[in-house]
């Protein structure tokens, strides 16, 4: 049979997994230029969504998921990777941990306790030495240690510390002592131990999936390494198994993924748990990325080191990189800042985010006060044209119990109501904030700003009537007889009652952005108690 005819009856297996799967992946919630993480928002890590969907794209191929051991034996190393075991070593975090002490407790140490404040009696003292023979045998954990040493003595946990502290030294000066268990740097290394325990009690085939973190002791992490990684692992078990259903696997996990085209090259690597000559590359070619891209290894496990497990089947292996497929899916170039966005990623707040944290800050506090901000909004939108000297009443009547008389003013000749830049609206775009006018819009940041930022839907105005109406309740409170507010230029947030988050304000500054609210406004607001 030749070998298209092998991968085309594989590929059978998976025409649920065509049905299921026909949409490729895409990115709807990482449109950002750079990665990072959103705390105000609900949002997904990149990372994981590959993960995520690699998941399904296994269950969807028929996979059943398992969980394989983190923790593995330097003996397995040698029985797996035989001559390169340590080469492979060199790449491995050796567990260590501290060892439990034989602790004594003679007079000297009596005495010491004695003079820390603690009434010792032989109860006690048998009492802690209990809990120092319990915490050689393993019986009392390190976290407990503080609490049992104080039980024993009667004291509060802060003195029990304080004793282990001055009293007995020797547990703080423990040093690790290195064990001969690795954390696990390839899946591999938990495939044979899992196989080793399910190939001979399961109908053939086996197919399984594993997607979990190994961990790699890199001279240094860079753009391109980290010390820990997703493994996305399969194997496939049975009495007989074609090279080529591999390559069928393969074509059926990216195609979820959106490559369209595949190439298989022997691996030059060639690592000894495989059978010689079966370790293959993959190739995938993404029209997004129109480019071909290393995405995936697979081949036989090696026959010698099966045996060591007592395992007489073949076993397919194929692996893929999360971190990997995530970086090209995203267009990512540094895995630091794709994987950990809170260390090494950009600084990026969205338009959107930044106007989000632009507010007003002096808001009326009653609905009496909101109503009479809108009547002031209404009054000077209703007669801002209005030559001068001119003035209108705003409100006249009782106001939270009392009674006012508020006024719309402009006492000087040649000017109208309102200065040409009150009613400009606040926009953000590309991390500046902008003042834009409504109408005759003659500068180009503040056109661009219209057409392609972000509306806060707040004027130079609403900012000012909400300022006006909260002192007029603050005047009314504290019965003052009278309260004027005048607006007469624009130049800050401040001047027209906005705030800016300081989280905004340290990015605009930081990113040399600008905040550009200048403009004559020449607001003036008059109220006055009356009898």
């Amino acid at each position: 049979m030749d070998k298209k005819k092998i991968i085309k009856l594989a590929k059978k297996d998976f025409e649920k997994a065509w049905m299921m799967t026909s949409q490729t992946i895409s990115k709807p919630h990482h449109d950002d230029e750079y990665p990072r993480i959103h705390l105000n928002t609900s949002k997904t890590h990149m990372l994981y969504d590959t993960i995520s969907s690699l998941r399904n794209a296994y269950l969807n191929l028929g996979f059943s998921e398992a969980v394989n051991p983190v923790f593995i034996e330097e003996e397995h190393i040698y029985k797996q990777f035989g001559p390169e075991a340590p080469a492979v070593l060199d790449r491995c975090f050796y567990l260590s941990g501290l060892p439990r002490p034989d602790i004594g407790i003679g007079m000297d140490k009596i005495e010491l306790i004695e003079k820390l404040g603690v009434s010792l009696n032989e109860e006690k003292v048998n009492g802690l030495k209990e809990v120092f023979r319990g915490y050689k045998k393993g019986d009392v954990s390190g976290d407990d240690l503080v609490h049992d040493v104080s039980a024993s003595l009667e004291v509060e946990d802060d003195l029990g510390l304080r004793i282990l502290q001055k009293v007995f030294p020797e547990i703080h000066e423990l040093r690790p002592i290195p064990s001969k268990t690795t954390l696990r740097s390839h899946m591999t290394s938990g495939w044979f131990i899992t196989l080793q325990n399910i190939h001979n009690k399961h109908q053939l085939p086996i197919k399984l999936f594993s997607i979990d973190r190994c961990f790699r002791r890199e001279q240094k992490e860079d753009a391109s390494h980290l010390m820990t990684y997703h493994s996305a692992s399969c194997v496939v078990v049975d009495d007989e198994i074609s090279l080529d259903y591999g390559k069928a696997i393969s074509e059926s996990l990216l195609e979820y993924f959106g490559f369209e085209k595949f190439k298989f090259t022997p691996d030059e690597k060639k690592s000894k748990y495989y059978t010689l000559g079966t370790q293959t590359e993959v190739y995938g070619y993404h029209p997004k990325l129109n480019d071909w891209v290393e995405v995936a290894t697979f081949g036989l496990y090696s026959p010698i080191a099966l045996a060591k497990y007592g395992i007489e089947k073949e076993v397919l292996n194929l692996g893929v990189g999360a971190e990997r497929i995530a970086m090209l899916l995203y267009n990512q170039e540094d895995i630091r800042a794709m994987v950990y966005p809170q260390t090494y990623g950009k600084w990026k707040l969205s338009d959107r985010e930044i106007a989000s944290m632009l507010r007003i800050n002096y808001y009326p506090a009653t609905d009496e006060g909101r109503e009479l901000m809108d009547k002031i909004i209404t009054t000077f939108k209703e007669n801002s044209d209005v030559p001068s000297p001119c003035e209108f009443t705003v409100f006249n009547g009782e106001f939270l119990g009392k009674n006012i008389h508020v006024k719309a003013v402009e006492p000087e000749k040649g000017t109208k109501l309102l200065g040409p830049a009150a009613w400009n609206q606040i926009y953000i775009n590309n991390g500046d904030i902008i003042g834009v006018p409504i109408k005759d819009i003659e500068d180009e940041k503040a056109l661009e700003a219209l057409n392609k930022g972000i509306s806060t839907e707040i004027s130079y105005m609403g900012g000012i009537s909400a300022y006006a109406a909260y002192k007029i309740e603050e005047m009314v409170v504290s019965s003052k007889e009278e309260v004027t507010i005048r607006v007469p230029i624009s130049r800050s947030i401040s001047d027209i009652n906005l705030r800016l988050d300081e989280v905004a304000l340290s990015y605009i500054t930081s990113k040399n952005k600008s905040i550009d609210v200048r403009g004559p406004v020449f607001c003036t607001i008059t109220c006055v108690l009356e009898d």
